[in-house]
C-alpha cells in the first residue's frame, strides 16, 4: 500500500477501476459482483445513465456555492425528503457522523431550552453512530472509543429492545432529553430495533417530553423495502439522521425533524461549508427519482426477502450459523465464531462483501440489484461459508 496515506484503514489488496450496476472491475480486469456497494452507500449501483447523465448536467452548471446563499436544489431536496418523512425541516451535511453530530447538538440545546442544564441523551449497547468525539461517545462499541478518553459526557447506555431499562433509566436520569436509536444497528451487526419497541418508544418519549430521535444512516433511503426503515413500526420521529445512500455516492448527509424538533436550530447554531451543495443535492434527488421510478423499494423488498429465505434454509440448520437476520436489501449472517477472513475468500470468488462485528456478515447490495444477481451471490457466498465452518470444525 502507498506509504504516505495515513495508517488508519486495514485495506484489502485490491483497487477498483470501474462499474457497471453491481459489478466492478479491479485493476487487473478481474470483475466482481457487488455485495457491499459502498458499505449501504452506491444506492442504484456503479454509473447508473440517468446519475452520470444528471451529474455531468449538474458540473455543467454549478457544482458549489455556499450556504451563505439560496440553493433551490437543496429546498426542492428539502421538500422531497420531508414529504417521503412526515418531517416538516431538513438540514444538510456532508456525512452521517455529522448528520448524528447534528442530532446530538439538537438535543442538547432542546433541553437547555427547556431549562435542562445537563442534557442526557440514551444511546444502546453495540450502536455505531461515528467516529468524532461526540458520535463515538455515543456509539456502543469500546474498540472505537478506546484510547480517545475522555468522552464526551451526557450518554445513558441501555440494551436494544429492552423496556425495562427506558423505565430504569428514566427514574434515575431526570436530564434525559431525548432517545437516540439505530432503526437497524449496522456496524453493531445488523440488529433490528423491534417494531413493538420503536412503537413503546414513541410512547415513553412522549409521556415523558423526549425527542426520538432515529439513526437512519445505513438503513433509510429505500434499504429495507420502505424509505425509512422505522417506517415498518409506524411511528413518527422527532428526528432522522439520513445518509450513506441518499445521493448513491455523492457525499451526503441530512437531518430531517419534525414539530417542535424542527425549530430548535436558530441562524449561527449549526452550520457547513460543503453540506447541501448543488452537486449533491442534484444527486440525492435524481437518485430519489431512480428509486421511485425503477420501483426499487419494492425490489429491494422482494430480492432481500428471497435471499433472507434461501441463506435461513440453506444455512439455518448448520453448526456454527446463529442467525440470518436484516430487513430488504439489509441482511446480516451471524456465526459462531470471528469469520473476516471470510472476506478475502470471497474477493478471491469474484464477491465483495463484509463482516462486521467480528462475526456477522453483512449483505448491502445495491437496490438495483436483480434476482439472477442474488442468485449468483448465493451461489458464491453459501459454500464459502459451508467450507469456512468445516474447516473449522476439522481444527477444532
Amino acid at each position: 500500500m502507498p506509504g504516505h496515506l495515513m495508517n488508519t484503514y486495514a485495506r484489502l489488496p485490491l483497487a477498483l477501476t470501474h462499474g457497471v450496476g453491481a459489478w466492478v472491475w479491479d485493476t487487473e480486469g478481474r470483475r466482481y459482483l457487488d455485495g457491499l456497494s459502498g458499505i449501504a452507500v452506491n444506492t442504484v449501483g456503479h454509473a447508473h445513465p440517468r446519475l452520470v447523465a444528471a451529474l455531468r448536467d449538474q458540473v455543467g452548471k454549478l457544482i458549489h456555492t455556499s450556504n451563505l446563499y439560496a440553493i433551490p436544489l437543496q429546498d426542492q431536496l428539502a421538500d422531497q425528503l420531508c414529504s417521503l418523512a412526515g418531517a416538516d425541516r431538513a438540514f444538510f451535511c456532508n456525512s452521517g457522523l455529522e448528520a448524528n453530530e447534528a442530532a446530538i447538538k439538537l438535543a442538547r440545546l432542546w433541553g437547555h431550552k427547556r431549562g435542562v442544564e445537563n442534557p442526557e441523551i440514551v444511546v444502546y449497547e453495540d450502536a455505531f453512530h461515528g467516529r468524532s468525539l461526540a458520535t463515538l461517545s455515543a456509539t456502543g462499541n469500546p474498540k472505537v472509543q478506546k484510547g480517545f478518553e475522555p468522552l464526551v459526557e451526557g450518554f445513558v447506555r441501555v440494551p436494544l429492545n429492552d423496556e425495562a431499562a427506558i423505565a430504569d433509566v428514566a427514574a434515575r436520569h431526570p436530564n434525559i432529553t431525548a432517545v437516540f436509536i439505530e432503526a437497524i444497528q449496522g456496524e453493531g451487526g445488523i440488529n433490528p430495533a423491534r417494531a413493538d419497541y420503536l412503537r413503546f418508544l414513541r410512547r415513553a418519549c412522549d409521556e415523558r417530553g423526549w425527542l426520538l430521535m432515529i439513526d437512519e444512516v445505513q438503513c433509510g433511503t429505500g434499504r429495507t423495502g420502505k424509505w425509512f426503515a422505522h417506517q415498518w413500526a409506524e411511528i413518527r420521529p422527532d428526528v432522522i439522521a439520513l445518509a450513506k445512500g441518499l445521493a448513491s455516492g455523492v457525499p451526503i448527509g441530512a437531518l430531517l425533524a419534525y414539530g417542535d424538533a424542527a425549530a430548535t436550530f436558530g441562524p449561527g447554531q449549526h452550520g457547513t461549508t460543503f453540506g447541501g451543495n448543488p452537486l449533491a443535492c442534484r444527486a440525492a434527488l435524481e437518485t430519489l427519482a431512480i428509486i421511485e421510478d425503477e420501483g426499487l423499494l419494492d425490489n429491494a423488498k422482494r430480492v432481500g426477502g428471497w435471499m433472507q429465505q434461501q441463506l435461513r434454509e440453506r444455512l439455518g440448520g448448520l453448526a456454527g450459523v446463529v442467525e440470518v437476520r436484516g430487513a430488504g436489501l439489509m441482511i446480516g449472517v451471524e456465526l459462531d465464531r470471528p469469520c473476516g477472513a471470510l472476506v478475502g475468500q470471497a474477493q478471491q470468488e469474484g464477491l465483495l462483501i463484509n463482516v462486521t462485528h467480528d462475526r456477522v456478515i453483512r449483505l448491502l447490495p445495491p437496490l438495483i440489484f436483480r434476482m439472477e444477481e442474488a442468485e449468483r451471490l448465493l451461489a458464491l457466498l453459501i459454500p464459502l461459508v459451508q467450507r469456512f465452518l468445516a474447516a473449522g470444525a476439522q481444527t477444532a
